[in-house]
């Protein structure tokens, strides 16, 4: 059943999709009539073009990574697809879905983000490329993604950034002979962490990370913050793979451009906000600032109800061991006193023996000898 829902899920988001495309290209009035050389299908009395089929290849693939061999297989296997939706959406317009409350609010929502997408891809794609020496200069400061660039074998344990863990962490990574001692060290604390291996080139780390990791030799380690985690770094091994200027400059252009793109239309959105007439309503009345306001109270709530109980546990805990401590103790001054009572019974006993052997035979033993005596001399 769960993947049945999936599915249909999945279909009325595909049908949100192909119906929002089909309205931003005028769906529903008639097109004037294209070149036959322009028509790459026919499906009932629609027509699929070789422009539809280019601009898919474009946004999915990129024409220029596909081998010349292979295009003319990508360009059919694409053609297919788009005749598969292009029926799907008949059907669909057919059944009338297009009329769905759900479809059309689908169908709106794809709309508003193919627009706000074509609208930042302009902003991005007017953004000048990165200069010969802008590309020299970062080159110059990342030795360790081009000239100094190495592969990296890291192995790797991390948990949760609790307070204090991390200065401690670091004084177990300074006296450790490998990870093994690390992972021992908290299992024993019974710190819950997770591992991981695995061999990554350098690009393919986190920048604010690598500057850290470079400097680490084979079977070196280092604790990472980040945020709520904490991590433990050992390079197993690495291998230098050096990137020349000249092989890595397109690659550093398109960087340079893509970043620079992604910061101008962070400010053109923001700009954009600033401008526009924006009123909260309801559940979001205030808008974000009331909305942290409410996340941090939430957060002081819980941290303070997390407080109390560590504190009431703490106490009862405190409460539970005086109990325990006064409780040895009186069991302890027993002991102690029957102790007492042992030797004193055992000294007095040893005093009364040995003034009994002081004092010789008692007299009623000689009255017995004295009868003993008589009775032999009787016999006679």
């Amino acid at each position: 059943m769960k993947t049945a829902a999936m599915k249909i899920s999945t279909l009325i988001k595909f049908a949100g999709l192909l119906l929002a495309l089909a309205v931003l290209s005028g769906c529903g009035k008639k097109e004037e009539a294209k070149p036959s050389s322009q028509v790459a299908a026919k499906v009932n009395a629609e027509e699929i073009t070789v422009s539809q089929v280019n601009n898919v290849l474009a946004r999915t693939q990129g024409a220029q990574n596909v081998a010349p061999e292979t295009m003319d297989k990508a360009k059919r296997e694409i053609l297919d697809k788009l005749i598969e939706q292009q029926v799907a959406k008949q059907k669909a317009i057919e059944m009338k879905l297009d009329r769905s409350p759900q479809i059309m609010q689908a169908i709106e929502g794809a709309r508003s983000e193919i627009l706000a997408r074509a609208y930042f891809e302009r902003v991005a794609a007017a953004q000048p490329k990165a200069t010969p020496e802008e590309v020299k200069k970062y080159y110059a400061e990342h030795p360790e993604l081009f000239a100094q660039r190495r592969i990296f074998n890291i192995e790797e344990i991390y948990t949760q950034n609790t307070p204090g863990l991390a200065a401690k962490l670091r004084e177990q990574v300074a006296k450790a002979r490998s990870l093994q001692d690390v992972a021992a060290w908290l299992k024993a604390n019974d710190i819950k962490f997770s591992g991981d291996r695995a061999a990554r080139p350098a690009e393919a780390l986190p920048l604010e990370l690598l500057p850290t990791l470079q400097k680490l030799k084979d079977g070196e380690m280092t604790v990472v913050e980040s945020g709520p985690r904490l991590n433990v770094f050992r390079i197993a091994a690495s291998q230098a793979a050096p990137v020349d200027e000249a092989t890595a400059s397109a690659r550093i252009q398109q960087f340079l451009f893509n970043k620079r793109a992604s910061t101008v239309v962070a400010d053109e959105l923001k700009a954009l906000k600033d401008k526009a007439d924006i009123s909260y309503l309801g559940e979001f009345a205030g808008g974000a600032a009331a909305a942290e306001a409410k996340a941090k109270a939430a957060a002081e709530a819980k941290a303070k109800q997390q407080a109390d109980a560590k504190a009431k546990a703490d106490q009862e805990a405190q409460v539970k061991a005086e109990s325990k401590a006064k409780s040895d103790a009186e069991a302890q001054a027993r002991l102690e006193s029957l102790g007492k009572t042992r030797a004193a019974a055992e000294a007095q006993a040893k005093a009364e023996a040995e003034a009994k052997a002081k004092s010789g035979p008692s007299k009623t033993l000689q009255i017995e000898q004295d009868k003993l005596e008589k009775g032999v001399r009787g016999l006679r």
